[in-house]
């Protein structure tokens, strides 16, 4: 990826030291959500040996801790962390990934989703059914 962007790695959009001020509760909401992504995950579950491996590995569905807020944290996480790059640089192949892995991710998240119902069955529509995919519900 490095190698295919570097023609526009030196593409400011803007540069302004102010940015950082909004990059940075990105960065803090990103990796509040890795933290508390992994508190309920096996180390397993995080490295995908789970779906790669069923049978070497117990397969049970997380719905605790951040889980009974959004579905996907994780996802979430890698992208406010990409979104804080691009808004501290001002690169504009920055916000060019940022557009394609939100544009990629819906597809990944469907896929995420048909995946563990696939596994889980009525146990993962239940929870699709009352927990939000990316964004939790405002009470």
């Amino acid at each position: 990826m490095g190698a295919l962007t570097w023609p526009w790695h030196k593409v400011l959009l803007y540069r302004a030291g102010w940015s950082w001020l909004i990059a940075a509760p990105l960065f803090a909401v990103g990796g509040t959500l890795y933290v508390l992504s992994f508190k309920s995950f096996t180390a397993d579950q995080v490295l995908g040996r789970t779906e790669l491996h069923p049978h070497k590995h117990e397969q049970r569905l997380v719905t605790t801790g951040i889980r009974r807020h959004i579905r996907h944290p994780i996802y979430l996480a890698h992208f406010c962390e990409l979104l804080g790059w691009s808004v501290g640089t001002g690169m504009a192949i920055l916000f060019a990934m940022t557009v394609f892995a939100a544009i990629t991710g819906v597809f990944m998240l469907r896929a995420e989703d048909r995946e563990l119902e696939s596994r889980f069955g009525d146990e993962f529509r239940q929870y699709r059914d009352q927990v939000p995919m990316l964004f939790p519900r405002l009470r």
